[in-house]
């Protein structure tokens, strides 16, 4: 199984703030993009209705507990199909949120990590253990014309 985590966050662990991402990222969203096309994308229930609709050119894949749940373009599953579906692709990327990288982190063996560099207020926060992976890429961003913070990609791979 190749499972990654793409994960946008401060040092503090903020992630998110009234059901959307409390930050404009545009080059980051751009990066997003690029990775994830063509592969399954992971993601909680919460996750997709703050994104409101499926992303194109990727099997989308809503982990959540409501088994009546569904959504027209939508894989609805547990925690055994999201896995299973991963193992059955080159690749897979676990894109949030906080309770979806608790339950999926164990499994990744890589993390696309975005510091967002300032300190910003939130209501949803992920801290991650790197103790377990090893950087193996950084790279700085200047905040550019259509992003309101710095950021620092980092790849962590698992040890």
């Amino acid at each position: 199984m190749n499972l990654a985590a793409i994960l946008a966050s401060t040092d503090s662990g903020v992630i998110g703030n009234e059901g959307g991402m409390p930050w404009r990222l545009s080059t980051d969203l751009r990066r997003f993009k690029r990775l994830t096309m063509g592969f399954p994308i992971i993601m909680g229930r919460k996750t997709f209705d703050s994104i409101g609709r499926p992303l194109p050119g990727r099997l989308n894949v809503v982990l959540t507990r409501s088994a009546d749940w569904a959504h027209e373009g939508v894989r609805t599953v547990n925690l055994e199909e999201a896995l299973a579906i991963a193992d059955q692709h080159e690749q897979a990327f676990v894109v949030g949120g906080a309770e979806i990288y608790r339950l999926m982190l164990p499994y990744c063996q890589a993390v696309h990590w975005t510091r967002v560099l300032a300190d910003i207020e939130g209501d949803t926060r992920f801290l991650w253990d790197r103790s377990e992976f090893e950087l193996l890429h950084d790279e700085a961003f200047p905040a550019g014309e259509k992003d309101s913070v710095p950021t620092r990609y980092e790849i962590w791979q698992r040890q």
